[in-house]
C-alpha cells in the first residue's frame, strides 16, 4: 500500500524513563505537547529502550556473577564478563562465537541478534554500570501502551515497539519491530499484479520493520525522542486476533542458514 503524504513526527520532553513509569501516558503528554491529536489511523512507534526501562529491564552490572565460560569469553576479547554473563542468560540458543567477542543467539522470543539484545548503551544514571534487556513480551508491550493510549486520548493508534538490528550480509544497522498491536506486520502482495500485470509469487513486505526504520530516521539516534507518531500510511488492521510481531519471525524449518 502506498503511503502517499506521510508525515513524522518524532515526540520530545519525556525525560528519563525509569522502572514502574506510565509510558503511554508519557506518550499521551508528549503527543499533548507537541499539539498532536492522536488518531485511530496514527502509527506510534517507541523504542525498545524505553519499553525497558518503563518495564524495570535495567540490570546493576554489580549485582551480576559470571559463570566460568563468560569469565573465559571476556578475557579473551576484553569484554566485560558481566555483560557476557547478561548475553548468555538471555540467550535460548548461541548460534556463533564471533571474532571480537560479539555473540549471535537467538532470544526466547526467536529473534537472532548480536548479544540476545544486551545493550550498555543509554541507560541512564549510572551509564556503563547498568544493561538493558530486551522486554519480557514485546507484543504485550505493544497492547498495553495501546490500550493506556485508548484510556487516556480515546484513541487507539497502532502501536510498534522498535530496536536496531544487524542483518546478514549488509553492512550498518536497521531498526526492525520487536512487538506490535493493531497493525498487520506483514503486507502479503502475492497474487496482486506489478506495474506491468504479472503476477506476484513471493512479494510480502515486512510493513512494521519499515515503519520502525523510517521512524528511526525521523527521530534520530540518542536524541532523547524515543517517540514517533507516523501519520498517513493506510496500515490494515489485523483481523480477528492480533498476531502482534510474531508473524516476522521466520519459522525455523523455513531458516535456510540454520
Amino acid at each position: 500500500m502506498p503511503g502517499d503524504g506521510m508525515q513524522l513526527v518524532a515526540l520530545g520532553g519525556m525525560g528519563e524513563v525509569r522502572p514502574g513509569d506510565d509510558l503511554g501516558a508519557l506518550i499521551a503528554a508528549a503527543a499533548d505537547a507537541a499539539a498532536i491529536g492522536l488518531t485511530d489511523a496514527d502509527v506510534v512507534v517507541v523504542t525498545q529502550k524505553v519499553v525497558s526501562k518503563a518495564e524495570g529491564r535495567v540490570v546493576d552490572l554489580a549485582t551480576v556473577q559470571p559463570r566460568e565460560q563468560a569469565g573465559a569469553w571476556a578475557a579473551r576479547w576484553g569484554r566485560d564478563p558481566r555483560q557476557v554473563e547478561l548475553v548468555l542468560s538471555e540467550s535460548a540458543e548461541v548460534l556463533r562465537w564471533a571474532d571480537g567477542g560479539l555473540i549471535i543467539s537467538r532470544t526466547r522470543h526467536g529473534f537472532v541478534c548480536a548479544n540476545a539484545g544486551v545493550d550498555l548503551s543509554n541507560t541512564g544514571p549510572g551509564a556503563g554500570e547498568r544493561a538493558t534487556l530486551l522486554p519480557l513480551d514485546p507484543d504485550e508491550s505493544a497492547r498495553g501502551i495501546r490500550d493506556r493510549l485508548g484510556d487516556l486520548t480515546g484513541a487507539r493508534p497502532a502501536v510498534i515497539v522498535s530496536d536496531s538490528f544487524g542483518r546478514p550480509w549488509r553492512d550498518g544497522i536497521t531498526d526492525v519491530a520487536l512487538g506490535a498491536a493493531g497493525i498487520d506486520v506483514l503486507a502479503d502482495l502475492r497474487g496482486t499484479a506489478d506495474a506491468d500485470g504479472r503476477e506476484l509469487h513471493a512479494t510480502v513486505v515486512a510493513v512494521a520493520d519499515e515503519l520502525a526504520s523510517a521512524a528511526e530516521l525521523a527521530a534520530g539516534k540518542s536524541s532523547g525522542r524515543p517517540v514517533v507518531v507516523i501519520r498517513g500510511y493506510p496500515f490494515a488492521v489485523p483481523a480477528g486476533e492480533d498476531p502482534g510481531a510474531r508473524p516476522l519471525v521466520m519459522a525455523r524449518e523455513r531458516d535456510l542458514f540454520p
